[in-house]
């Protein structure tokens, strides 16, 4: 579990091409009381109360070239240093706010000329964002509970082609799919409300098969609509899918922005499903933007019930490391005594083979295993590829736990 200090914590990997603890103090004198010349009213007093503090440095390795760029650069010769650095704020300097902790810790850093690489690899939130914050309002156990699934991973599916299909034409394909023993359905994050194929239309058209299949069957589907939207848009637009009978919305969270997201959050009374599209821009170097466990926790104290982590043998860039260490994250509490676990989402480019590896590695079946093509692809149809994937999973589980 996070331990949670007193303190605002974040935990980054710097590299400059000068001695890493005067970079660390730049990084904190930028991002609170300081700035790069002392100022008229800048005492003691108020340093004592309000400065970021360089909490420990561990130096690592230096490199022969900068990972980046810099336009002018503190000294072009090197080496380039590198280090793990922890700061830390205190609450009072923003209090219990998201927006303004991503501006705290994520701010004016990677501007900094001091620095040709820095990424934030972790963060520890005091108690009181666990106050301030709804979290997840339904996470692992009120996904289950909604869909009538225990004991093994969720499987589900991505509507193909991902946009481009009328409202009728998803409903069949959603027929088809429940038919097919399918527990959980979302919006490819491309469907949205586009004129072919209307948020409002669409919910009605899909909710009405999903309801008979649940009259005739007593299995209810988990449909993940796409609200994706501005903040009142997505407020409506939740509501219809509640009155309308649905279980899950979905919002593609870095477009929709905190701020969004914590609306959501607050109003919702169904699971929020969180794409992470996006998510690249601020991962895939490896001496730039966020690690994935300090980023998702943002979004889970913002209310994301579902946080998806890509998968295992995936059809982009992340490594398979990358993949079980973010989806370990989602299942870690933050707060003993509000856990915000979030559900982890493996998907693309999913099929029955990585179902073994999943579970081999990640040892848990608290997961949504989503397959798109894997399943709507399969050559003798999706109830073959849901049959498919149910089996490669059973078989899994059979062996020893890892």
């Amino acid at each position: 579990m996070t331990q949670n200090p007193v303190r605002i914590e974040a935990d980054y990997l710097i590299e400059t091409p000068e001695d890493p603890r005067l970079a660390a103090e730049t990084m904190a004198g930028e991002q609170s009381s300081g700035t790069f010349v002392a100022v008229p009213g800048e005492t003691p007093e108020l340093k004592a109360r309000a400065a970021a503090r360089v909490e420990s440095i561990e130096l690592l390795d230096a490199i022969s070239a900068p990972s980046l760029p810099v336009a002018r650069p503190i000294n072009p010769d090197g080496p380039w240093n590198r280090a793990r650095v922890t700061l830390s704020w205190p609450l009072d300097n923003i209090g219990a706010s998201l927006p303004n902790l991503v501006t705290a810790i994520a701010g004016n850093l990677w501007e900094l000329r001091q620095l040709t690489g820095l990424r934030l690899l972790d963060l520890r939130l005091p108690l009181a964002f666990a106050a301030a914050y709804p979290g997840p309002k339904f996470g692992v156990a009120g996904t289950r509970e909604l869909t009538g699934v225990s004991g093994r991973p969720l499987i589900g599916t991505i509507i193909k082609p991902s946009i481009g299909l009328s409202p009728a034409e998803t409903a069949s394909l959603v027929a088809t799919l429940c038919e097919a023993g399918i527990d959980f359905i979302k919006d490819d994050e491309l469907q949205s409300d586009g004129a072919y194929c209307p948020f409002d239309a669409r919910v009605r058209a899909v909710m009405r098969v999903v309801n008979d299949h649940a009259d005739r069957t007593g299995k209810k589907v988990m449909i993940a609509f796409n609200l994706t939207g501005e903040i009142d848009q997505m407020r409506r637009r939740h509501d219809l899918v509640l009155s309308e009978g649905g279980t899950c919305v979905m919002a593609s969270i870095n477009s929709v922005g905190l701020a969004g997201m914590v609306e959501i959050g607050r109003h919702t009374q169904l699971p929020v499903h969180a794409h992470r599209n996006g998510w690249g821009a601020l991962n895939r170097h490896p001496a730039l933007g966020w690690d994935y466990t300090a980023w998702h926790k943002i979004w889970r104290l913002a209310g994301a019930d579902h946080m998806h982590v890509n998968g295992i043998g995936n059809k982009f860039s992340e490594t398979d490391d990358s993949v079980v260490t973010s989806a370990k994250a989602a299942l870690t509490p933050m707060f003993a005594h509000k856990p915000c676990i979030a559900m982890p989402v493996f998907s693309s480019g999913q099929t029955p083979a990585q179902a073994a590896p999943t579970w081999r590695a990640l040892g848990s079946t608290d997961l949504i295993f989503a397959a798109g093509g894997g399943i709507l692809a399969h050559p003798a149809g999706p109830a073959a590829g849901v049959a498919d994937l149910r089996a490669a999973w059973d078989a899994a589980m059979a062996s020893p736990q890892p």
